[in-house]
């Protein structure tokens, strides 16, 4: 999970906006990143972030993750975060969390939508990661559900697939071709 804010030495607003969608842009087609995220306004300064899960491959990293201490005036106390040399240098911060159990996906999930039900900011997401097809779903393949009514279903990456109550495999390129299609 990833957190950009802008510095006002380096953007304002909306080349931050601009600048940082550019960028994800050019790291999810090139380095096949892919992520989700959604734009966001802090409570107190009302201060434009990015608050992103992503998958980046190995070494598709730029920079170098650095640990950095200093002071979080939501706790009131000192904290050590991961931060990125490359985004710093270019945006002005990064707060990196490495989610390694699937339990902590669906936490960053939730909290990225929860943002998008407080602001109504759409999601943004990485070219690669709409799919369109046809499927039963298992309850243990949900990690939460969201929109109007609760209608639609947020994934954990790795669900399997059922056609008509059969199984078809584990989500992939060759099983989602086997899927029916909708639009």
């Amino acid at each position: 999970m990833i957190t950009f804010t802008y510095d006002d030495k380096l953007h304002d607003e909306v080349a931050f906006r601009k600048k940082l969608t550019n960028c994800l842009s050019l790291f999810s087609s090139r380095k096949k990143w892919r992520y989700i995220g959604v734009w966001e306004r802090s409570p107190e300064k009302n201060r434009l972030h990015f608050h992103g899960v992503f998958h980046i491959p190995d070494s598709t990293m730029p920079g170098e993750l650095v640990e950095v201490n200093d002071y979080s005036f939501g706790t009131r106390q000192r904290q050590v975060t991961l931060q990125n040399t490359y985004f710093n240098k270019r945006f002005g911060r990064s707060d990196f969390e490495p989610i390694d159990e699937q339990s902590r996906k669906a936490e960053a999930l939730a909290y990225i939508l929860k943002y998008i039900e407080k602001t109504g900011e759409k999601v943004v997401y990485s070219k690669g990661l709409s799919q369109f097809f046809i499927s039963d779903i298992m309850e243990e393949d949900v990690v939460c559900r969201v929109g109007v009514d609760d209608r639609k279903l947020l994934l954990f990456d790795d669900f399997g697939c059922w056609d008509e109550g059969c199984y078809v495999g584990q989500v992939s390129k060759d099983v989602i071709e086997q899927m029916r299609r909708c639009n």
